[in-house]
């Protein structure tokens, strides 16, 4: 009979923000615009579309869309992926309040 070692794993309590987790500059717009893009490709994803369909909505190459829909979010900026949300008739509110320790500085919230 063997007896199998176990190797003793260590676990860390992220942050809430991968980005800021791994110490990237610019977390918080990192994760917002991961957040955003996120909402994009649900959409997209529900409305069952083609890549030249999706490319023509959202006004962009077909390449750029294969980017998109694999999640490589941060090759659009913030307000490029805002405008795909106008282009998909999505309206966006844009909240300013006083920061409280411990939040993050920006935060996207869905409301469906």
């Amino acid at each position: 009979m063997s007896t199998k070692r176990r190797k003793s794993t260590r676990v860390e309590v992220g942050l809430g923000n991968v980005f800021a987790d791994l110490g990237l500059k610019d977390a918080d717009q990192l994760m917002a615009r991961s957040q955003i893009g996120l909402h994009i490709f649900k959409i997209l994803e529900q409305k069952r579309l083609k890549q030249r369909e999706i490319a023509s909505i959202l006004g962009i190459a077909q390449s750029d869309v294969s980017h998109l829909m694999n999640g490589h979010f941060s090759r659009f900026t913030t307000d490029k992926l805002l405008d795909f949300l106008r282009r998909l008739d999505r309206k966006v509110t844009i909240e300013v309040s006083p920061h409280h320790e411990g939040e993050p500085y920006q935060e996207v919230i869905s409301a469906t």
